[in-house]
């Protein structure tokens, strides 16, 4: 019983020593909120980390003490996210691998913060050993007759935004623009990473944001709201927002019969309809603004009829007739 009490006592200790030296709760609420309201709501993937804070939250609780986090703890954290269903809407199955190991890797980013402030952690988790093998990412190229299909239902008021997505490569949240970031040549925003984004205003995504103007003094793209309700009028333009975005694509997929295809994908068949234009992948990394080529290089099949098509010349010139040498 003394052991025990002994115990506690030397735990307590630690942790005011902590609090003291830190200078901020080690309870996991408080860390994600200081965590969210100095750096991740900033971010361009601010909404998703919103999400996986309320997962981590409602996993170990909003009293669990950070700096009492373990690797089995983590572990846990990885069966239990393993479990998750992706998406009721789409019936898609478990979530993927990436989603798993994202929600380790945000509560990871939770111990890199408070680590910043003073907290320190005498049995830190060892991440590496808990994240998932995540199978290369496909790229999904969108056909001539699926975008027939999806222009066909698409909502007038919805289809600036998704015309902008598929002539810019940008990702769902870069595109979410506001007009402080159009300048006159290019478009220039904080993209994933926190790194900045820039596209060219090109003709096509001129033509695209020219009408716009006026219906948002922030906002670009906006929406008509069909139904007044949560305190919007009916018949009001209205920003259109992440959540909004992810659920008028699961309606426009379904009346449009268009199976298997992400908001991602988009961005996919930028890239694929480039490369397969210019043959430069350098260039393609600028446009969608990858920190490293190796990212790009998924796209490098786009190539290999190119490539192909290289070799069979070549091997034409090698069977012609070679020239006669002439007897003197």
């Amino acid at each position: 019983m003394q052991k025990i009490e002994d115990t506690e006592r030397d735990r307590a200790k630690a942790i005011i020593a902590q609090i003291e030296q830190a200078k901020t709760s080690l309870r996991l609420q408080d860390i994600a909120s200081r965590y969210w309201t100095e750096h991740a709501q900033h971010l361009a993937g601010a909404p998703n980390t919103w999400t996986l804070i309320g997962v981590l939250l409602d996993y170990f609780g909003k009293d669990k003490l950070l700096t009492e986090i373990t690797d089995d703890d983590v572990a846990k954290l990885v069966a239990w996210r393993r479990g998750h269903r992706a998406s009721k809407a789409d019936n898609i199955g478990l979530v993927s691998p990436f989603t798993v190991n994202h929600t380790a890797t945000t509560l990871r980013k939770l111990f890199t913060r408070a680590k910043l402030w003073g907290v320190r952690f005498q049995h830190e988790p060892k991440w590496t050993r808990h994240l998932l093998k995540v199978p290369v990412e496909r790229v999904r190229e969108l056909s001539d007759d699926e975008a027939d299909k999806l222009d066909a239902v698409m909502r007038a008021d919805y289809a600036p935004f998704f015309a902008f997505a598929r002539a810019s490569g940008l990702r769902l949240n870069e595109c979410l623009l506001k007009w402080s970031e159009v300048e006159s040549k290019q478009i220039v925003k904080l993209g994933k990473g926190g790194r900045r984004v820039t596209v060219p205003i090109t003709s096509e995504i001129a033509d695209i944001l020219r009408p716009l103007r006026g219906y948002h003094s922030e906002f670009v793209f906006t929406y008509v709201c069909e139904r007044g309700e949560h305190g919007r009028s009916k018949g009001q333009r209205y920003p259109i927002t992440y959540a909004g975005v992810q659920t008028f694509w699961r309606r426009l997929r379904k009346h449009s019969g268009v199976i298997g295809l992400r908001f991602h994908d988009l961005r996919h068949d930028f890239a694929t309809k480039l490369l397969r234009e210019t043959g430069n992948l350098r260039l393609v990394q600028k446009a969608l603004g990858h920190a490293s080529i190796k990212t790009t290089t998924r796209y490098a099949h786009v190539l290999d009829s190119e490539i192909a098509e290289a070799m069979e010349r070549v091997a034409a010139r090698r069977k012609k007739p070679a020239a006669r040498l002439k007897v003197v």
